[in-house]
């Protein structure tokens, strides 16, 4: 169970990070790209559309998109800290 519970921690870390350089790249690319019919800017408006999503809803209908992309951004810079911090703190999946 504990290996299992484990891999789980692992995989969301996984995801956290990866939903963050997304985000990260988004900010990027948004910020350098001014061509309004950008396909590169389009491409990472679709990839982190699913991301954005929960918080949009969340948050108030005057924050930019710009201010909710960084919004985003730390939330998931900090659920991937917290999960590193607590498979740092598990050891490792044979511990236990």
């Amino acid at each position: 169970m504990y290996a299992v519970a484990y891999r789980l921690i692992l995989l969301c870390s996984l995801i956290a990070y990866m939903a963050a350089i997304y985000v990260a790249l988004h900010i990027i690319v948004a910020h350098f790209s001014k061509r309004p019919g950008s396909k590169l800017r389009w491409f990472f408006t679709v990839l982190t559309t699913p991301l954005l999503y929960p918080f949009r809803a969340m948050m108030p209908a005057r924050v930019t998109e710009a201010q909710l992309r960084y919004v985003t951004l730390a939330v998931c810079l900090a659920l991937w800290f917290a999960t590193r911090l607590l498979l740092a703190a598990l050891g490792g999946p044979g511990q236990g």
